[in-house]
Parts: structure tokens; sequence; C-alpha cells
């Protein structure tokens, strides 16, 4: 029996390129409906994981500005 793997999740740059194409794709208006809303499902997706993204690389900017010569990561739960 094969074992299926989910492809691996898209760096913040492939997502946000592929979302501005499917908001392109969905401005025109020219899909049917059914495609329109796999689009629309897909984007969402993409913003949750652009956010994020955004989210711990502002996390890090934090950590490493931080005055506190004893400042450390601290773990976090991008899923809240």
């Amino acid at each position: 029996m094969k074992k299926t793997t989910n492809p691996p999740e898209p760096t913040f740059e492939q997502a946000l390129t592929e979302l501005e194409g499917l908001i392109d794709a969905l401005e025109k208006g020219e899909m049917p409906l059914e495609e329109s809303l796999a689009a629309f499902e897909r984007g969402i997706g993409l913003t949750r994981l652009c956010q994020q993204s955004l989210e711990a690389a502002e996390q890090r900017v934090r950590i490493l500005t931080d005055a506190r010569p004893s400042a450390e990561p601290e773990p976090f739960d991008i899923h809240d």
C-alpha cells in the first residue's frame, strides 16, 4: 500500500506569489463557481500561512532587538 504524504508547506515567498496569482484569477471573474470557491479556500489557507510566518519573524526581530542581556527566545503557539 502506498503511503500518501502531504507536500511540504510553501515558503512565505512562494505562498505570497501563489496568493497573488489566485487574487488576479479571481478578480477576472472568468472561473466557474466551484473553481472560484476552491481558489478562495486555497487563498484563505495561504493567507493564514503568510500571517503565521510574519508573526514568527516579528517575534524573532523582537528577541534580537531586546536590550536585556538575558533575552532568550520564548516558545509560542502560532495556531492561537
